[in-house]
């Protein structure tokens, strides 16, 4: 499957089905030690909420990184994903004793689970390709109504402004030849769905989420990946530190790859 044949893919389902026939979601998040920041951070927020107990539901599971280090805590975990590829992938690392409730479906329809069923819910693939705002709603209100009211649900959005420079290190004609729209510096949508941070703040109010944190998930992990992946465990450990110390603040939220929005 190459770009051009995923373009002339008209259904969105089978569209972003086949994007993962290209992406390999497994190696995103744990080739190196850049590659980990976004999970790693991901993971060191979510806990601060985590109460024993709590049933978690991850819509766009992906290959399973987050539903099986939770269910591995000791967490009841319903994982959802689309890609077959991310299926198959998330099937296999899964034991006897992983406590993952693990189907098929569209972050679209969560008729499956019962109004108010989960502590927590995970909308971190979704919204990486969801391109009309129609459906970026309703996948926000599905996520709301299988939520209870004292939960939480966290967004994961790719940010729009910083795929510049990760996207210049590759290609030094980037600013000449890239995919976007050369006057207002909007990407593109395709493959993937970017958002800049006051397009993530809109959508959520839009969708009457109550947002409590905003955050930078990986900052400048791809532009650095190589200097980063070299460094002794000692040292990532208190890069890690510097990272969760700047994360949160606003000069830095649209610097980063990914932005995760945590919300009630």
């Amino acid at each position: 499957m190459t770009f051009e044949e995923l373009k002339k893919i008209e259904n969105e389902s089978e569209r972003v089905n086949r994007t993962y026939d290209i992406f390999n979601e497994d190696k995103r998040l744990n080739r190196g030690k850049a590659s980990t920041m976004e999970f790693l951070t991901t993971v060191h927020y979510i806990e601060k909420y985590l109460k024993p107990g709590d049933k978690i539901l991850d819509v766009g599971a992906g290959a399973g990184q987050y539903s099986i280090y939770f269910a591995r805590k000791g967490y009841c975990v319903s994982a959802l994903e689309l890609a077959d590829s991310n299926i198959k992938v998330f099937r296999a690392k899964l034991t006897p004793e992983d406590d993952i409730d693990l189907v098929q479906g569209n972050a679209l329809d969560l008729s499956r689970y019962a109004d108010e069923s989960f502590d927590k819910v995970f909308l971190f693939g979704p919204l990486y390709h969801l391109e009309k705002r129609a459906d970026q709603l309703r996948a926000i209100e599905e996520a709301k109504r299988v939520c209870k009211k004292d939960g939480k649900i966290f967004f994961a959005f790719i940010s729009n402004d910083m795929i510049f420079l990760t996207e210049f290190t590759y290609n030094q004609n980037y600013f000449a030849s890239g995919d976007y729209d050369k006057e207002t510096f909007r990407l593109h949508d395709f493959p993937f769905v970017f958002h800049t941070v006051d397009a993530c703040r809109e959508l959520l109010k839009a969708a009457d989420i109550s947002v409590e944190r905003e955050i930078a998930a990986d900052t400048v992990a791809e532009l650095l990946e190589q200097k980063i992946d070299a460094l002794s465990d000692e040292d990532f450990a208190q890069f890690m530190r510097y990272h969760l110390y700047i994360c949160e603040k606003k000069e830095f939220l649209g610097m980063t790859n990914h932005l995760l929005f945590i919300g009630r």
